[in-house]
């Protein structure tokens, strides 16, 4: 959905065990952020990125989302729950207009997305993937 090219600049917020952006550069030449809050859950992103030959595109910084600036982003993707995407919108929506924002299963409250995808898993359960583009000036009731 977010239309990926190695022009992109990925940050992947709560980023786990890298696999966004470890698949991001391998299969789009994409250069990937990941912040994570837990140093365990870094290490192991590191090492998949070694496994994936992507360690010249990809880094994990262990980090509050709150706090580091991840504005160089021209694509951002969440999966975190309901209420720190809402704490986390007015930063998003003073990023540069046109940045691409990518959630996993949870939406942004009254901010309306430019598109919505239902996936279904091979264990049959169904999953919602939500994107919207940062609109001028902040403006999110689009």
């Amino acid at each position: 959905m977010a239309q990926l090219s190695k022009d992109d600049v990925l940050y992947d917020l709560g980023s786990g065990d890298g696999r966004i952006n470890n698949t991001a550069a391998k299969r789009y030449g994409t250069r990937g952020v990941g912040i994570e809050l837990y140093p365990e859950r870094i290490k192991v992103a590191n090492e998949n990125a070694k496994i994936e030959k992507v360690t010249d595109k990809v880094q994990f910084v262990e980090g509050d989302l709150f706090e580091i600036d991840f504005s160089e982003a021209s694509v951002i993707t969440l999966y975190l729950f309901p209420e720190v995407n809402l704490k986390l919108k007015p930063k998003i929506l003073r990023m540069k207009p046109g940045t691409r924002i990518v959630s996993h299963n949870y939406n942004m409250g009254d901010w309306k997305p430019d598109q919505t995808k239902k996936i279904k898993i091979p264990n049959g359960l169904e999953h919602t993937i939500y994107l919207w583009h940062v609109p001028p000036n902040g403006d999110a009731k689009h």
